[in-house]
């Protein structure tokens, strides 16, 4: 079981099927999945991809795990995950979304820390990987801001370019030493 977070203004919980809706909406409006690789463009496929991610088991540790604001703990902001890297790995991957709405206040940084946390504590990873599409320049600030380092351009799996990040647990300890993780 993946254990909860609170941050100063978030609530993270482990997602569950009762976020499906929420999660399907978020995955329909093409702002928010504008360069995000998914079936969102034939309905079944993407109730199927979204059901088998909700429901799948995936290694001790990660998952995906839904936010919501304090404030309003029944208002779905969005997700941060943290599976093996193109659902299979090796590597694990951490990645975050949020619905339009939530955008442009600090809220991914903020949820994805708590989870880079726990991913090097409780789940002993060694190193967290992201793949973020060059124009996505939002995703590739929250990378920088919760410490991961760019290493070069690459590829999705459909050929198109990506900028590839990485985390280690090394420079995570670093920074956490040096207050730089808060």
């Amino acid at each position: 079981m993946l254990p909860s977070f609170e941050t100063s203004r978030l609530l993270l919980r482990p997602r569950s099927m009762a976020d499906f809706d929420a999660c399907l909406a978020m995955d329909r409006d093409p702002d928010v999945t504008r360069y995000i690789r998914g079936p969102w463009d034939d309905p079944e496929e993407h109730r199927r991809f979204l059901a088998d991610r909700i429901q799948r088991q995936w290694p001790p540790g990660q998952g995906y795990w839904s936010i919501f604001a304090k404030d309003a703990p029944d208002q779905f902001l969005g997700w941060v995950l943290l599976i093996p890297y193109e659902g299979v790995g090796p590597e694990v991957d951490i990645g975050w979304r949020l619905n339009r709405r939530s955008w442009g206040k600090g809220y991914a940084t903020e949820a994805t820390l708590p989870v880079v946390a726990h991913a090097f504590g409780a789940a002993g990873l060694p190193k967290l990987v992201a793949d973020i599409d060059p124009r996505n320049t939002p995703s590739m600030r929250v990378a920088e801001k919760i410490g991961m380092t760019f290493v070069g351009e690459g590829t999705y799996e459909d050929g198109n370019p990506c900028r590839s990040y990485v985390l280690t647990a090394k420079d995570f300890a670093s920074r956490a030493r040096s207050g730089e993780n808060s």
